[in-house]
């Protein structure tokens, strides 16, 4: 069925690079998402007030909410599309991540109006009347939920849309909250005891926790999260790949939106190179990456020494003391300033982010120390950096 509808109502839809190919998609869930709820909802409704059941009406209303945040989620990707303009450089796309907070507060809100309603229940509980068709739709519902999570699961994973996958998470979570409802029927009908309040409870915390967990997923790149280590690796092996560079550091990618990145990243070249070869190089790396990957890149150009053997040779020293103290350290910009009485060692380290300050200033002394050894003459100059990669 999700194939069908994507080759159905998605035209190119092999093309998910292609921002309105990948709108298409986000049309096609929001409508998906729309249709089915609405039916689950008029159902549910009249299911929980025959039944007279507060967790299938909160069940029900669950769904109401999950259609309007179809429909918020449809207006949040039609917008996203619009282009760049004077004031938005870089395009509209984080109005998708607001679009997925703002469902994110309708869900949460849903969960705690029905919380309050099922604590009432609590000290005035209501029989729950059982009825055989009534039932087996509740039981078609989970059905249809699961085939909605399969559903934008698998678009998410496609076109790579959080949005996707937290509407994806929300419907697995409505699995979770019928089929709590269902079993609370099944123990009245058969046990003869009411649980039907405890099992509103229940479902009125999973959806809040769904909530949460959706604002959690679209806050981090509103934020600003650090790089995902798959489109890190993918930069890093891309740039390194063109003959003339020599090495990679401090990549720092800003989303802008899904398919809407800027990044920058220091490349290293050969310091006896001319500087118009090294930077036709530059240029052309970065015209190759946007067409490629679809990332506006910015490098900046670091010489480096790859014939000194003084220096080739200082600098294999460094690495073998930094191995020995943390293999998850590691140095760049390494250069040396010779003097008669002094010869300075320039360089960056790239510690883990859990590094404090007071760990950072045992590494510095440790490698000033371990090069002393070496040399006398030595004085290192050690600035530290932390990776913007996850």
């Amino acid at each position: 069925m999700t194939e069908f509808l994507v080759r159905r109502f998605v035209k190119d839809y092999e093309s998910t690079e292609d921002n309105s190919v990948r709108t298409s998609y986000g049309v096609l869930s929001s409508f998906v998402g729309i249709f089915c709820n609405i039916l689950l909802f008029a159902g549910k409704l009249t299911i929980g007030a025959f039944m007279h059941s507060i967790a299938v009406m909160a069940d029900a209303f669950n769904n109401l909410s999950d259609a309007a945040s179809s429909v918020i989620s449809f207006i949040g990707v039609k917008m996203a599309e619009k282009p760049a303009d004077e004031e938005h450089p870089f395009g509209h796309g984080r109005i998708e991540y607001i679009s997925a907070l703002i469902v994110s507060f309708i869900v949460i809100e849903v969960g705690i109006s029905f919380l309050k309603s099922s604590f009432g229940k609590l000290s005035n509980p209501e029989d729950i009347a059982f009825n055989l068709v009534p039932f087996l739709i509740l039981v078609m519902s989970v059905g249809v939920k699961l085939w909605m999570a399969l559903f934008n699961r698998k678009l998410g994973k496609r076109i790579d849309s959080k949005v996707m996958l937290a509407a994806a998470a929300d419907s697995m979570g409505d699995v979770i909250t019928t089929s709590a409802t269902i079993l609370s029927i099944l123990i009245c009908r058969f046990a003869g005891v009411n649980i039907d309040a405890v099992a509103g409870l229940v479902v009125s915390l999973i959806v809040i926790w769904a909530g949460i967990g959706i604002a959690k997923d679209t806050l981090e790149p509103l934020i600003g999260q650090a790089a995902d280590p798959e489109v890190a690796r993918k930069i890093r092996e891309e740039v390194e790949s063109y003959e003339g560079i020599e090495g990679t550091h401090d990549l720092i990618v800003h989303n802008y939106g899904p398919n809407r990145s800027m990044a920058s990243i220091h490349a290293e070249v050969p310091r006896d190179v001319d500087i118009e070869v090294s930077h036709e190089i530059i240029d052309r790396i970065e015209r190759d990456v946007s067409k490629k990957m679809g990332i506006f890149l910015v490098i900046h150009m670091d010489p480096v020494e790859m014939r000194d053997e003084r220096v080739l040779t200082t600098r294999s020293q460094l690495e073998q003391a930094i191995k020995e103290k943390d293999p998850e350290v590691t140095f760049h910009d390494f250069r040396m300033v010779w003097g008669e009485k002094r010869i300075n060692l320039i360089f960056d380290v790239l510690v883990p982010f859990s590094y404090s300050k007071e760990e950072q200033k045992k590494l510095k002394d440790y490698l000033r120390m371990q090069m002393k050894n070496i040399d006398s003459r030595y004085e290192c100059v050690i600035t530290v950096d932390k990776s913007y990669v996850a």
